[in-house]
Formats: C-alpha cells, structure tokens, sequence
C-alpha cells in the first residue's frame, strides 16, 4: 500500500471505532507507524513487518481501548515494546500524562526518540522492570501482551493510584487467567473490542483492588 492508503485505512478504522480524531492526530499517527516501519528494520521492535499490518494489528488495536478509558488522567503502559498501546494513546489523548515503562534498552531507545521526533509532551519513559518503578502512582495501569493476569497485577500495584484501575488487553476470552487472579484483585469488567479489519476476538479486561 501507498501512503495514502495507508492513511486512508486508518482513518476508515477510525471512523468504524467511533472516534473523533483530528487530522492532525491522524497524520502523527502515521508519522508513528513510519517510524515503526523505520526502526523495525534494526531492532526488532515487532514482528509483524507489513505495514498494512501494522495498522491493523497495533494502531487500531491500541485505538480500540480508547472508548473505554473514560476517567484516565494520568496512565502507565507496561512493557510498552514499540509503544503499543501507550505511544498511540498519547498521541490520541494529548491531555493525559503517559509513562511507558519497558526493561529493554533497545526499545525505550526508540520509544523516547519517536515521543522526541513527535512532539509528544505528555510521555515520560523509563528503562526499567515496572516493579522498580517508585514515587509514582497512576489511574490507569495498561498492557498488551505483558503477562498473564495474574502476574500484571501483583508487579504493577505498588504503582496504582487509590481508585485506580489496571486494563489487560487480552486476545480470546481469558477464562483460566482470571481464574488464577491472586487474592486482593478481582474483575470488573470485560469488555469485547470489535478492531476494524483484524477478523481475532480482542477483550479490554478491567481489573480493581479489593484489599
């Protein structure tokens, strides 16, 4: 595909999840998924490889969850990877404060020089194991293929704000992930995600505190 395609495929995905992004949102939207492109080359950030892909696989993937985070203020993406979902969501919520936290030189590397060549002043990253992280606290706590539940929780909870709530972006419905749920945590909601051109079941697993 063309770069218009390509823009034109997101901004069709777009309209289909409902949202209302600017243009120029969307064009720093596809600003991100060049670099992508561009970085993927050298350090492996993902393996899908196709751009058209990536559309659909990783921006309107991430883009899904963005109806569903009415009350995020202040987030954290952990094991953020390519910058998926956090970097998109910061670019789509320019008024949220974003953190991506991931232990892998190589890939904060990219994430701090796309939030730098995007202009995006609400992102902070951190080179680190989100367990490590101190003196923080967020609303929101969000993954993409991090972890199982259960370890997600119990990692990144000294970093969840009173209140807050983490979000688990999961594939097929995780039955036997929430039955392994440590005391303390439960389930508040799972919501179905519908991603424009994907044709794979997607859930937003919202999960609070209970002790």
């Amino acid at each position: 595909m063309t770069h218009p395609q390509l823009a034109e495929q997101l901004a069709d995905g777009i309209r289909q999840l409902g949202l209302d992004l600017s243009p120029a949102v969307q064009q720093q939207l596809m600003d991100y998924l060049a670099l992508l492109v561009k970085w993927n080359k050298v350090h492996n950030l993902t393996a899908v490889r196709d751009p058209e892909q990536m559309v659909t696989h990783h921006l309107l993937d991430a883009l899904a969850v963005l109806p569903c985070l009415t009350t995020t203020q202040r987030l954290l993406d952990v094991g953020s990877g390519g910058g998926i979902p956090g970097l998109l969501l910061a670019i789509s919520r320019p008024e949220w404060q974003v953190h991506l936290v991931d232990s892998n030189h190589k890939k904060t590397a990219f994430l701090q020089q796309a939030a730098i060549e995007l202009k995006l002043a609400n992102v902070t990253v951190h080179t680190s194991r989100v367990e490590a992280l101190s003196g923080l606290a967020f609303d929101t706590i969000i993954s993409r293929a991090f972890s199982e539940l259960a370890d997600f929780v119990k990692l990144a909870k000294s970093a969840l704000a009173a209140g807050g709530r983490f979000q688990a972006m999961k594939g097929v419905y995780p039955f036997e992930e929430i039955a392994h749920l440590p005391a303390g945590f439960e389930v508040e909601h799972v919501q179905p995600l519908e991603v424009p051109g994907l044709g794979a079941e997607r859930h937003l697993v919202t999960l609070k505190v209970t002790a």
